[in-house]
């Protein structure tokens, strides 16, 4: 054969192989579409505003939860992740508010909400960003403020590239930046390590050349039978009955847990009766309803279901009743919270109303055996009410596809071992070394093809002298060029390879680890603010038989903790 068409086929050949592998590479590239992050912003910061000194408390809002510690967990992660480069973009939802030293006139000097954290990474950096609302220390000023770049992340030892889905972090270092300091009220000077972050976050990915449809009404969606007046298509009703509650019954004293059944979803912070009929009435901004659904807690001394839960909204309130059954015994439509329903507002075919403060009533109060006072806080309450069938009910939070990240952080690793790289099932990189060392082999194959035909043919010779052994050059120029082994990959979990050193420090000065630095804050007096310490520790402390569990104010642990003294009465008036 002619060395020309040789070089010519091979070129070909290399140019079809690079044209296929490209556009399988580029298909990795995905969006984020749910995960949760696990955040406690700084540990110290909450045993502060929950300690003696504040007297305060935290509220979660948006579907934001705790997560066992002092953890807040944010959910339904959506962005951008590409296995290429390694950039990662994800924005979570759910918020907190801090609230303490409350004034006479039931004004908050420290009142500040952090909500929508947002992660991004890219060229071995990290930052994430919050929306801060805050209430100045010195000046009482109010400022809003949206993805303030708060803190920096410690990613600078993790691979990033050549993940899948589920992705997740561990243990990610965070430290306060100049703006995040200033968003903070002042509290706390730039460069104050806050606590670690763990993030999850499903990625999605579409084959090569495919385009996404927009989503579009179903055919026929407004062709159905004509509803009866007031009637409307569906609804559904989100509670969480109580946070403390819920830690109580998961925690070591309580050794229980919670069951779904018909029809009930679990939220994270919250629980979903779907499955609504009954009437609304727009003008006159009544709603009456019956839900589908069961919740049944058990667990030390307990066995509480709450089912056919109901609502009734009038004159801008409503009343949330259910059948509950305890030790074999059940009681029909007790009213359980009072809630304000003023918000219930109509947008097209949609009534909504969003987390509305909610107050135990007498009836709920002997519904859970005296474990708390009648008016005492109870979990928000959200109604969403589709008028027809083009109306579509808010999703539940969206905690993604993996179990939880845990908030140990991994450990350093040497200075001789290479940074774990984001784990996989598959190294997106795996296929592109495969297809180089693929092509390196077709031109050794043509190169040798070319050398054999260029090679003098001797006339005096019957038979041509044999050329270099194919096999041989095969195995000489794949060896030559093949690439060095893809990174470690294992089943979709990148973990972080800089780890905090130990737990996160208390706030302060270098010297002292007490609280806020002096002049720079509140700060808690030695010994007088409650320890910072797990969901799991907090509960063993938690109230004997016949108290109320986490009555106090504050996260899990600092609630637990105040609830469980011995001999401590539920606190009705206590900020959840």
């Amino acid at each position: 054969m002619p060395a020309r068409p040789v070089r010519t086929l091979a070129i070909a050949l290399l140019a079809g192989l690079l044209g296929a592998l490209l556009p399988a590479t580029a298909a990795h590239a995905g969006t984020v579409q749910g995960g949760r992050l696990d955040w406690g912003i700084k540990s110290s910061f909450q045993s502060y505003v929950t300690g003696p000194v504040a007297k305060g408390g935290f509220q979660l809002k948006g579907g934001a939860a705790t997560a066992g510690g002092s953890l807040f967990r944010f959910h339904s992660a959506t962005g951008s992740y590409d296995p290429d480069t390694g950039a990662f973009e994800a924005s979570y939802s759910g918020g907190v508010t801090f609230q303490g030293h409350q004034k006479p006139d039931g004004v908050h000097e420290l009142d500040m909400t952090v909500s929508r954290p947002t992660v991004k990474i890219s060229g071995g950096s990290g930052t994430l960003y919050v929306d801060v609302s805050s209430r100045a220390k010195d000046t009482g000023a109010v400022s809003n403020q949206s993805q303030v770049p708060f803190a920096t992340l410690g990613v600078g030892g993790i691979n990033m590239k050549g993940g899948a889905s589920p992705l997740t972090l561990t243990g990610i270092p965070a430290t306060l930046t100049s703006q995040g300091a200033q968003a903070f009220a002042g509290y706390y000077p730039a460069g104050t390590r806050l606590d670690p972050l763990s993030l999850s976050a499903d990625v999605k990915t579409a084959p090569a050349g495919e385009v996404s449809q927009p989503a579009t009404a179903q055919p026929g969606a407004t062709a159905e039978a004509p509803q009866a007046p007031g009637a409307f298509a569906d609804a559904a009703v989100d509670w969480g009955v109580r946070r403390t509650f819920r830690e109580y019954v998961t925690g070591s004293v309580g050794q229980g847990k919670w069951t779904l059944a018909e029809g009930a979803q679990d939220g994270g912070a919250l629980f979903r009766f779907p499955q609504g009929k009954g009437a609304y009435d727009g003008r006159k901004g009544t709603l009456d309803a019956a839900f589908a659904g069961t919740v049944q807690f058990t667990g030390a001394h307990l066995d509480l279901t709450l089912g056919k839960v109901g609502v009734k909204v009038e004159n801008g309130k409503g009343v949330l009743s259910a059948d509950v059954t305890t030790q074999g015994a059940t009681k029909n439509a007790v009213p359980l919270v009072e809630f304000d329903a003023k918000a219930l507002k109509a947008e097209g075919a949609l009534v909504t109303l969003t987390e509305a403060p909610a107050t135990l009533t007498e009836g709920g109060s002997q519904a859970f055996n005296s474990m708390y006072k009648a008016g005492t806080e109870m979990d928000p309450v959200s109604l969403a009410v589709a008028l027809d069938a083009t109306a579509k009910l808010p999703a539940l939070p969206d905690l993604g596809s993996t179990a939880s990240p845990s908030a140990a952080p991994a450990p350093a690793p040497s200075a001789d071992e290479p940074a774990p790289a984001a784990e996989s099932g598959t190294s997106s990189n795996t296929g592109l070394y495969a297809a180089l060392a693929a092509a390196a082999l077709l031109l050794a194959v043509a190169a040798a093809l070319l050398l054999r035909k260029r090679r003098p043919n001797p006339a005096a010779t019957a038979t041509p002298a044999p050329g270099p052994a194919s096999g041989s050059a095969q195995a000489s120029a794949a060896g030559s060029v093949a690439p060095a082994p893809a990174p470690a990959s294992a089943s979709g979990s990148a973990q972080a390879s800089a780890a905090a050193s130990g737990q996160v420090s208390t706030p302060g000065s270098a010297a002292s680890g007490a609280g806020p630095s002096a002049g720079a804050g509140p700060t808690p007096a030695a010994g007088s603010g409650p320890a910072s310490a797990p969901a799991s520790a907090s509960a063993q402390a938690g109230p004997p038989a016949g108290t109320a569990p986490g009555n106090g104010s504050g996260s899990g642990s600092a609630a637990e903790a105040s609830a469980g003294a011995a001999g401590s009465e539920p606190d009705a008036d206590g900020v959840k």
